[in-house]
């Protein structure tokens, strides 16, 4: 328990400590009612937040000196104070997603502790980055979303559509840059920190009780077609990707031949998988990964333009690929390494920030190789069209993933598994090479 008794460093009893992290604590109470006065209400749901992942754990325990270092809470306090009292936003996103990352490190060890969710630093510190990029993301869902409903103006104040679009991710790679300079920052906090066996933060050990195990079905079985026909369904979809590829080449298309190129190579990807990894991808996920990028490749040739909700299913789709490929990689390393356990509600919640972050990584790169485009004078491979396209799209992402978390998970216990098999005997090599 060595390596999760590191979590429980994060909230130490030091004097100084304590002095610093409460005065930082009233400070943050004190910023609520500023941004009350002056009606921003962000970082008041920011700060309420903060202040009670802050104090949780020393209510919990009537301690006072079980706090989180005071710079970590000064780092949560800056961007806080920032908008509550500053007569000018902050020109990037960077403070206060260095501010929601850190929340994030905080909530993880206390959910570490507080629940039979067992993480160990370096799988927190990697959660830590993704839920910053996802809560990147959907703060500007909700705002876009409080916008249209409710006729606020969070993003949508009179700008074009291209313009917000534009602002939003510029933000997002501010986002995604402040998240992963938390991770490197939370990295070598770790490895200076030492085990707290004795602190009451310390979480005693969880076995992996059989109710936590998924029963899994193969999803062949339930296609309601035979399995060769199913193979052959992939083969039609290669055939048709390499007709578009031809025809995109012979018709100077960029778009479509390269998206066609794409798509066809990753349709191989499981048969790859399989054959050099030994991963099981059984006939019916392959036909779930090929049905996904040939649909997108059909897109780029001129069903997006003919059919309006053509691109909310192809997004709602993918999102569900990426949804499964990111629950099979996460229950795999939860079945390879028994310090981890996560229960079911955390695979849950791990897969929608999973897929939330994926989104946002998407979208920042559609943005650029369809500005690199424009700039080229090019046709875009990628295009965005204003931000309301953005949203919607990592809306209909979120649908895919809910589908993945609520009903698809049992379709990726053979995955799961052999993939934490392959896990185990590399790192069994590496180690019989030391």
């Amino acid at each position: 328990m060595g390596r999760t008794n590191s979590l429980a460093a994060v909230f130490n009893g030091s004097s100084r400590n304590t002095v610093l992290s409460w005065l930082l604590v009233v400070v943050l109470g004190m910023s609520l009612l500023g941004g009350g006065i002056f009606e921003r209400y962000e970082p008041v749901l920011l700060g309420a937040g903060a202040i009670g992942v802050i104090v949780a754990p020393a209510i919990k325990f009537r301690d006072p000196m079980i706090m989180p270092p005071w710079y970590f809470v000064g780092l949560i306090c800056l961007p806080v104070l920032w908008e509550a009292f500053a007569p000018q936003p902050l020109t990037t996103a960077i403070a206060p997603s260095l501010a929601v990352a850190t929340l994030g490190l905080l909530l993880a060890v206390e959910l570490h502790r507080f629940t039979k969710l067992r993480l160990v630093p370096w799988f927190a510190v990697t959660l830590t980055v993704l839920f910053a990029l996802a809560m990147g993301g959907l703060l500007n869902i909700l705002r876009w979303s409080s916008d249209v409903l409710f006729e606020t103006a969070f993003l949508l104040d009179g700008r074009t559509q291209d313009a917000i679009n534009a602002a939003v991710m510029i933000e997002l790679i501010y986002v995604t840059i402040a998240g992963i300079l938390a991770g490197g920052i939370f990295y070598l906090y770790f490895r200076t920190a030492t085990s707290q066996s004795d602190s009451p933060m310390a979480a005693p050990p969880v076995s992996q009780s059989a109710a936590e195990n998924v029963e899994g079905v193969v999803l062949s079985d339930r296609l309601g077609i035979s399995v060769t026909r199913q193979i052959q369904l992939v083969r039609f979809m290669q055939v048709v990707l390499v007709g578009l590829l031809l025809y995109g080449v012979w018709m100077l298309q960029v778009p479509v031949a390269t998206n066609a190129a794409l798509a066809l190579v990753i349709t191989f990807i499981p048969a790859v998988l399989e054959r050099d990894y030994h991963i099981a991808i059984e006939p019916g996920l392959a036909l779930w990964v090929a049905s996904a990028v040939f649909l997108h490749a059909l897109g780029t040739a001129g069903l997006y333009d003919a059919i309006a909700p053509y691109d909310h299913l192809t997004h709602t789709l993918s999102a569900t690929v990426v949804a499964a490929a990111g629950y099979a990689a996460i229950r795999g390393v939860h079945l390879h390494d028994p310090t981890i356990h996560l229960p079911r509600w955390a695979m849950f919640a791990f897969t929608l920030v999973f897929v939330l972050a994926m989104g946002v990584i998407w979208e920042i790169l559609e943005f650029f190789v369809d500005q690199g485009a424009l700039t080229l004078g090019m046709e875009p491979i990628l295009a965005q069209h204003g931000i309301d396209d953005t949203i919607v799209d990592m809306l209909f992402n979120t649908l895919g993933a809910l589908i993945v978390a609520t009903w698809g998970t049992v379709y990726l216990t053979e995955v799961s598994e052999t993939l934490a098999s392959h896990l185990e005997e590399r790192f069994a090599l590496e180690d019989d090479d030391q």
